[in-house]
């Protein structure tokens, strides 16, 4: 299956299946290629596959296989022109086998041997396909908690995979300074894992270790913010990691989070002192057995600071953890939005082509420039019940690029669109016509005073689908396919690339030719591709992703 899923091999998958399955007959070009190709039904899968046929079929020596292998894959063109002569010839004086059939022979196997990958690798890498199939079936708290640890310094992979644990019905819980350890841990017996200290942006390894160290010093846990004030040196954990601790929500359970924001420089001095006067054997000051420690703290929080907002915290989340774990930042809003949006979870394939509003705060933008040299973006963003990407044409982008900030709490206006397999919330999206921003301060006012904020496109009489139901407004709009689209592939040799575009063909079927152009301007092999797709805004922004936006052409 990995060997079969690359752009050589692919076009044949249809038949394997039917061969296997014995819906079709197994059949070779020539009879000399059964020996190398009746273990995959007739279907030419593996490079090793080429060489055998080469060696048996066309006399060529094991060192020539590798040659032609190198020479095909890596398309240097006077090293082919040789070996096709070569090739022909071999075959014609090896096993009798017709000129015209040796000639189209080698014009399949040059587009085949291009991008066919060989048998160890495929071994190896369904091997730990299944591997890990079978940790997550059957381990799924450790199997998240470990692949979150490998990804703690991409917050992008660490959302997503928060997102699967909530699927999977795995809770992640916020760091914290007497639970979490350098690494995602499991919490035994309560399917929930504790974020690792070493994920928090500007924390560090050794700042987290002298934490774990601290602790164990204070017996296993911190008793109070004096406790950890005492046992952890504050050289190791300094003032931008003892912040960091802080803001991501590590010292929820010694107090507010905003009145312990206020106070870092405190906390800084006191964990000095104590350190310092710890040091100098000085325990007891006061003649009625009061302590260093106990008068400190009550000289430590000043609690007539700036009281830092819930929105505003929750920012310190994302900015730190890449995800919001606490709350979600949409409470404050859940009035506003059930009156004036649908549900994004309630959006389904039946109402492709229909006009919908959704709202819910951004979580990822994405930029790129068309052809015409006009930029779009892509945005997801998120409500209490999923998720979905809107799509913002040139127009649209222009009119409201100011708009389109991480954490910003929008309501957006559009058609609704799908892939081929759009029959989940997230393959389906949003193409905008209009949006406008919501701020705290609107929800607040609504949520109290019923006091509207002015959304002139979504005013409740003016709605054309019915709030927070399933039921959509029926106005049905047709967009014109193009012909053709086609893909540059700077370097074909990238199997994981290959892959992932055999994904997205398979993902969004559809009736529009796919051109692969691949190599050099002075080599460059146009090769159309057996499989069709189904060009929206989807596609295209996931081919985009994949190759570049200038590599990605419709027409």
């Amino acid at each position: 299956m990995v060997a079969l899923y690359r752009p050589g091999p692919m076009q044949w998958i249809d038949d394997f299946i039917d061969r296997k399955q014995g819906r079709k007959p197994i059949e070779y070009l020539h009879p000399a290629m059964k020996p190398a190709l009746e273990s995959t039904y007739g279907v030419i899968v593996t490079q090793e596959q080429v060489m055998q046929i080469s060696k048996e079929m066309c006399g060529f020596t094991g060192g020539q296989a590798d040659t032609l292998r190198k020479a095909i894959g890596k398309k240097i063109p006077e090293v082919m022109a040789k070996l096709k002569k070569d090739f022909i010839d071999g075959g014609i004086k090896t096993v009798g086998a017709d000129r015209a059939l040796m000639e189209k022979f080698w014009g399949q196997l040059e587009d085949f041997a291009a991008y066919c990958f060989n048998k160890a690798h495929s071994a190896c890498y369904a091997m730990i396909a299944y591997q890990t199939a079978y940790l997550k079936a059957h381990y799924p708290d450790a199997f998240m908690a470990s692949l979150m640890t490998s990804d703690y310094d991409n917050t992008d992979r660490l959302a997503i995979e928060i997102t699967e644990c909530k699927h999977m019905g795995i809770e992640v819980l916020s760091p914290d300074v007497n639970q979490s350890f350098h690494e995602f841990a499991v919490v035994p017996g309560a399917n929930q894992i504790r974020f690792g200290l070493d994920a928090i942006k500007n924390v560090g390894h050794g700042a987290a270790e002298e934490v774990i160290r601290g602790r164990e010093a204070a017996g296993g846990q911190f008793d109070s913010l004096e406790d950890f004030c005492k046992n952890v040196n504050a050289r190791i954990v300094n003032r931008k990691a003892i912040e960091s601790l802080v803001r991501a929500g590590a010292f929820d359970s010694f107090g507010d989070r905003s009145v312990l924001y206020n106070n870092i420089e405190n906390i800084l001095a006191m964990s000095s002192r104590l350190q310092k006067d710890a040091l100098s054997g000085q325990v007891d000051l006061f003649g009625d057995g009061g302590t260093v420690t106990d008068m400190a703290l009550k000289l430590l929080l000043d609690e007539s600071g700036p009281e830092h907002a819930k929105d505003e915290q929750l920012v310190w989340e994302r900015e730190l953890l890449g995800l919001y774990l606490s709350h979600n930042p949409l409470e404050a809003y859940e009035k506003l939005l059930a009156d004036y949006t649908s549900l994004i979870s309630l959006i389904k394939p039946e109402h492709e082509n229909t006009i919908v509003t959704v709202g819910g705060y951004v979580n990822d933008v994405r930029e790129i420039v068309t052809k015409n040299g006009a930029k779009m973006a892509f945005v997801k963003i998120a409500d209490t019940s999923g998720e979905i990407e809107l799509v913002l044409f040139p127009r649209t982008f222009s009119q409201t690029e100011g708009l389109w900030q991480r954490d910003q709490v929008i309501v957006a206006r559009g058609k609704i669109g799908s892939g081929k397999n759009a029959n989940q919330g997230s393959e389906l999206k949003v193409l905008v016509d209009d949006a406008k921003p919501i701020s705290l301060s609107d929800a607040e006012a609504y949520a109290e005073h019923g006091k509207r904020p002015v959304l002139d496109f979504a005013e409740p009489q003016q709605r054309r689908y019915t709030p927070r139901a399933a039921a959509l407004a029926t106005t049905k709009e047709t967009a014109t396919k193009p012909q053709r689209l086609y893909i540059r592939l700077l370097d074909s040799s990238d199997q994981t690339l290959l892959t992932n575009l055999k994904q997205k063909l398979d993902g969004f079927k559809g009736s529009t030719e796919v051109v692969l152009v691949t190599g050099a301007s002075d080599s460059k092999q146009v090769i159309k591709l057996p499989q069709a797709i189904d060009i929206n805004e989807q596609s295209l922004r996931d081919l985009a992703g994949l190759f570049g936006p200038t590599n990605v052409v419709v027409k």
